[in-house]
């Protein structure tokens, strides 16, 4: 029996992934059930890391197919979205992490959803943010952190959004690990999103898109 698409992504298998991606499109496949299966394979993809299964390299790989993947949906998504970007979105692991898979899938499915996202990468200082907030100027921060020791530099950071004057004009959005809404209350952040989808129905909540 032929493999679908969650289990060729999640076997890292490239060049197959992408064609049977092109074979969906092909066929009329809503794309939102694409980037759904995409997404459930990157989750497969993390549990086979957290067991040591797989390891950096295969994340890399797995990254990189997403964003082929994400290369073939976003016109057809922006077509069913109109060209105009929905509000600004700034995304990052926080420092002393370096943990992106999560992140990674955030960051593209707010992409896909029509938001215009700012990815700052892993293991980003508290003055980075800040920085990129005034240079960005989004409406949405989303802090993403694996690590329990990414609790303090999520605090950190959201305490030095707010010493720069910052911090009423964005919402901040947590995600990632062993977040749930005690690490939000302790962090000051907004919400926390236990997953993707629900980072993307928080950003529309708050921008209103």
């Amino acid at each position: 029996m032929a493999k679908n698409l969650v289990e060729l992504m999640a076997d890292l298998m490239e060049a197959e992934t992408l064609e049977l991606v092109k074979e969906k499109i092909a066929q009329g496949v809503d794309p939102e059930e694409i980037l759904a299966d995409a997404r459930t394979a990157m989750e497969v993809v993390g549990k086979r890391f957290e067991s040591c299964e797989y390891f950096i390299p295969d994340l890399m790989m797995a990254g990189e197919i997403l964003k082929e993947i994400a290369d073939e949906v976003k016109p057809l998504m922006k077509k069913q979205q109109g060209a105009a970007k929905a509000g600004k979105v700034i995304i990052g692991t926080v420092a002393g992490d370096i943990h992106d898979i999560g992140k990674d899938i955030v960051t593209f499915m707010l992409d896909v959803s029509g938001f215009d996202v700012l990815d700052l990468g892993i293991d980003v200082p508290a003055e980075t943010f800040v920085a990129k907030i005034k240079e960005f100027q989004p409406q949405v921060v989303g802090l993403s952190g694996f690590l329990t020791l990414a609790f303090d530099s999520m605090k950190n950071t959201i305490a030095a959004i707010e010493k720069a004057g910052l911090r009423d004009k964005v919402k901040i959005m947590i995600g990632g690990g062993q977040i749930d809404d005690a690490v939000r209350v302790y962090v000051g952040a907004d919400a926390y999103g236990k997953d993707a989808v629900a980072g993307v129905q928080l950003t529309r909540k708050w921008i209103g898109a």
